[in-house]
């Protein structure tokens, strides 16, 4: 990720064998500038790499060893492969990813940390994971440039020699090159495949021009021709657009490249109630993540989202488009998803219709029937019912964390929030879907009930999500209700 300030500021297995390492180095000089090539990219499927990047808590731009968020330099490599296999479980289990981008740097590779840092790597491609090793240049002060071109070469030996023969394992020369003119990144991007000729150039990524958000160039170039590109698109590049304007957006910086290209760095804010499920939205944030996911579907491309863990801390302490919030210590760790809608348009943009992100149907524990929308209306207003339970959209909940020990319950089908209406304290007040606004009546905490069961209580109450009368009908509307116990009170989660 480019240190470019967004335009809106954030609320801000066991140990595998050791791989033999070949000290081999070789400086390389950079070729000559070649004129562009103007032929047809080699077509390429990247459809494959369903990923998010782990980055360094404060982001990879570090003019020391890259350690990633939730690792300890002090770590050996069977407690990071512990670890990364505990956040791996996570990511595979949520949002099926099944590839993940790391950084590597000068500081990092050939020493006594890479022998741990390694570990990463190992833990993914044992469990089949696909990885992306980018090389960060060695501080934001670098100014998008390599300033130690020995060292550089020596890195990439080191890395080629130890995972040059894993086909799980993805090169990419550069991250966000914007240092270089587009001519230049491609005389340095082409040295680095002449001094690499055993790498499978299917396996190389080539960073755009720039940021990487422009692959037209590097595509151009026949010396480059069948490695894949990496392709970088953030709203605060470009500002504020309506959704054709990011489809256009996200059009522009590919032209005729998409065949070739990963999405490895796009992002959004996860952690502050967005609802990315609103195709009517006229939040920038939300325009422009629907239009790239969608626009990454229709071409077929893959993507790692920038960041799963790690990236920027703001005055948050975290990035606040950070998809994953952790709990847990030590190797114990586990993942939750901050913005279930968000993941769902992650999902979407792979080719998913479905959801891992927690969807689920409440079933009442006395009448076995479902929370409903009445009529699957998309409509501020309309009421939630009671109902035999039938696995369509208007029966589904994503519970969308905020934090703070609440949820907000949106409507699968509407991406509306489950409200109780007018903000009302009093008992028997109908339960409603409204626009999700961040009242403190679209909150509620979740407590457990026994049994696989949980109470739903409204933060601004204190009252119950509450079938009336212990109802079996269909149709019966539901209100709040002070907790009692009551099986009626009484839902069960299930996907």
């Amino acid at each position: 990720m480019p240190t470019i300030s967004p335009t809106a500021s954030p609320p801000p297995r066991s140990r595998s064998l050791r791989r033999l390492i070949v000290g081999v180095i070789s400086a390389i000089a950079l070729v000559p500038t070649v004129i562009l090539a103007s032929a047809s990219p080699a077509a390429a499927d990247t459809s494959q790499f369903r990923g998010v990047n782990w980055a360094v808590l404060g982001d990879n731009f570090v003019e020391g060893p890259l350690v990633l968020d939730k690792l300890s330099q002090s770590d050996s490599y069977d407690t990071v492969v512990a670890k990364a296999n505990a956040l791996y479980d996570g990511f595979e289990e949520t949002l099926g990813v099944n590839t993940v981008r790391l950084p590597v740097n000068t500081h990092t590779v050939g020493t006594s940390w890479w022998d741990a840092y390694s570990g990463t790597i190992d833990a993914a491609t044992d469990r089949g994971f696909k990885v992306i090793l980018a090389y960060w240049e060695d501080g934001a002060a670098s100014g998008g440039r390599i300033t130690d071109m020995n060292a550089f070469n020596s890195m990439w030996d080191t890395v080629v020699a130890e995972y040059g023969s894993n086909d799980l394992v993805y090169f990419e020369p550069m991250n966000e090159p914007h240092g270089y003119s587009a001519s230049d990144w491609a005389n340095v991007a082409a040295a680095w495949l002449s001094a690499r000729p055993s790498v499978p150039k299917g396996r190389i990524l080539i960073g755009g021009a720039g940021y990487s958000q422009d692959v037209k160039p590097i595509c151009a170039d026949s010396r480059l021709a069948g490695t894949l590109l990496s392709y970088h698109h953030y709203a605060f590049f470009y500002g504020e657009k309506d959704y054709a304007g990011w489809v256009q957006s996200f059009r522009d910086g590919l032209g005729s490249c998409a065949s070739r290209s990963v999405l490895t760095e796009f992002g959004a804010p996860m952690n502050n109630g967005l609802n990315y499920a609103d195709p009517g939205s006229s939040e920038n944030f939300v325009r422009y993540i629907r239009a790239v996911t969608d626009t990454q579907r229709e071409l077929g491309m893959g993507s790692t989202y920038w960041p799963a863990l790690g990236g920027k801390t703001g005055s948050i302490g975290y990035d606040w488009y950070s998809m994953y919030s952790v709990s847990g210590s030590g190797t114990d760790l586990s993942v939750s998803i901050r913005n279930p809608s968000g993941a769902d348009r992650i999902m979407h943009g792979w080719g998913d219709g479905g959801s891992a992100t927690g969807a689920v149907t409440l079933t009442a524990r006395h009448s076995a029937k479902c929370a409903d929308v009445v009529s699957a209306s998309s409509a501020n207003g309309a009421e939630i019912a009671q109902y035999n339970c039938n696995g369509r959209d208007n029966q589904r909940w994503q519970f969308e964390d905020l934090g703070n020990g609440y949820f907000r319950i949106i409507a699968r089908h509407s991406g509306k929030c489950l409200d109780v209406d007018a903000a009302s304290t009093a008992n028997s007040a109908r339960v409603i879907q409204w626009t999700c606004n961040g009242g403190q009546n679209q909150q509620w905490q979740v407590q457990d009930a026994g049994g696989g069961y949980v109470y739903l209580v409204a933060r601004h109450s204190g009252k119950c999500l509450d079938v009336p009368g212990r109802a079996t009908a269909d149709g019966t509307r539901l209100t709040q209700y002070t907790c009692n116990g009551g099986q009626n009170q009484q839902f069960a989660r299930s996907t």
